[in-house]
């Protein structure tokens, strides 16, 4: 056996002993977990929802409630342009299961942001006048407080998150 060819099988050999990883541990997995690690990455399975939400004239409030959580959310555009409803809202995984009443969504929640989906279905058209929608709604973490959260108000003045 020539000297290239012992090497040549040598390498192959040492190559076989390696474990690969898992599916599931891609680079941007690997990269998301070293940030998260390294507090550069707030963990969004780690941070509670309880708190006030607030993007222009976006608003939601979330507030335990037994095993969910109770959400309200609003939206003003002026007048005849709102919605507003309450309900229910579960982490699930990295998502949230949000239920207003016959309007069931899935939004993204990523700890410090909570994004509706882009298209709701017809029942949660019906929590809303004029042109608004909750359709790509998106709101941002402004308190982590309860009792703030608690006075979020819909435009017709009624508390969205108080029991």
């Amino acid at each position: 056996m020539t000297r290239t060819a012992a090497v040549a099988l040598m390498a192959l050999l040492a190559g076989c002993h390696r474990s690969e990883p898992a599916a599931a541990a891609t680079a941007g997995d690997q990269l998301e977990a070293v940030a998260v690690a390294s507090g550069l990455v707030i963990d969004p399975a780690a941070r509670s929802l309880t708190g006030s939400w607030a993007r222009d004239t976006d608003r939601a409030c979330i507030v335990p409630a037994g095993k969910d959580s109770r959400i309200g959310v609003a939206i003003d555009y002026g007048e005849g342009q709102t919605c507003a409803a309450r309900g229910t809202v579960r982490r699930v995984g990295d998502a949230l299961d949000i239920r207003l009443g016959a309007c069931r969504v899935r939004a993204s929640f990523d700890g410090e942001r909570i994004t509706f989906p882009g298209a709701v279905p017809a029942a949660c058209e019906r929590l809303c006048t004029g042109r608004a929608s909750l359709a790509a709604m998106m709101v941002d973490r402004l308190s982590d407080s309860q009792s703030e959260a608690a006075t979020l108000r819909a435009p017709n003045g009624r508390l969205l998150c108080a029991d």
